[in-house]
């Protein structure tokens, strides 16, 4: 084992490795302190070095993994009932969104990833809901457009951001339903990343090799959101993602 994840990250290469822990170290602090974010920040960075199929495997492994550890931290805040059809609409959104996958480029990716964060930046930014209860077809729209998301580029989060936020008054209560929903979310993208045969040992060395940036940003950012509250994290997080989107859409364009 240990002389795979050795040969991994002799492939990977040692700066492009130091890129990928400082990115997954700032993603996970971003999704510890907002609720989301993991894969908007990160997805980007992976694309650059490794394919499509592993990136995702990659990111919903660590998104998964990192919840489980801390799942005591958010799991009794979040609202419960307004996540099972949104999951269960997920489910079906994946496994389309997982298929697409396979037929799009590698520039089509990154382009597709960085449109996604801008349009999601933009929704936030201009969308001030007031809490009211959803109409019942709202989390199924929601959850079908989450898991095309979630299949194709392993970024579900948009559409349910804009929901938590339009359906929670407090912010503690949003940001626990976005990190219950992203965990189970995870657990729903490597069942169907595993049936369509994303899953190989390369994709779990990396897994091994990212985790310990991933938890010391978790950590990172439980300790802030819990000092600081929500006073500053909406307004932090979505102008880091703003430059995240523009960067990697230029790239792909100029590419």
């Amino acid at each position: 084992m240990i002389d795979a994840i050795a040969q991994t990250f002799v492939e990977i290469g040692f700066y492009q490795m130091l890129a990928i822990w400082a990115a997954l170290l700032f993603a996970s602090l971003l999704r510890a302190f907002t609720g989301f974010g993991f894969a908007l920040a990160a997805m980007p960075v992976l694309a650059l070095f490794v394919a499509p199929t592993e990136a995702v495997v990659i990111t919903a492994g660590l998104t998964l993994g990192t919840s489980l550890l801390s799942v005591h931290r958010f799991w009794p805040e979040a609202p419960k009932r307004p996540l099972i059809p949104i999951l269960l609409m997920s489910i079906v959104g994946t496994a389309i969104g997982a298929q697409l996958l396979l037929r799009i480029s590698v520039e089509q990716f990154q382009l597709w990833i960085g449109l996604g964060v801008i349009t999601g930046c933009v929704v936030l930014t201009f969308y001030h809901p007031t809490p009211r209860p959803p109409k019942w077809g709202v989390p199924i729209v929601t959850g079908l457009i989450s898991g095309l998301m979630n299949g194709a580029f392993a970024i579900p989060g948009p559409p349910v951001i804009v929901f938590a936020m339009a359906t929670q008054g407090e912010a503690r209560h949003s940001r626990a339903m976005l990190l219950t929903y992203f965990m189970l979310a995870a657990v729903i993208a490597l069942c169907v990343f595993a049936v369509s045969g994303y899953l190989t040992f390369r994709s779990l060395w990396m897994f091994v090799l990212g985790m310990p940036a991933m938890l010391i940003g978790d950590r990172l950012g439980h300790a802030l959101f819990a000092r600081f509250g929500t006073r500053l994290y909406r307004r932090i997080a979505l102008g880091v993602l703003y430059a995240v989107g523009i960067s990697i859409t230029l790239k792909a364009l100029l590419a």
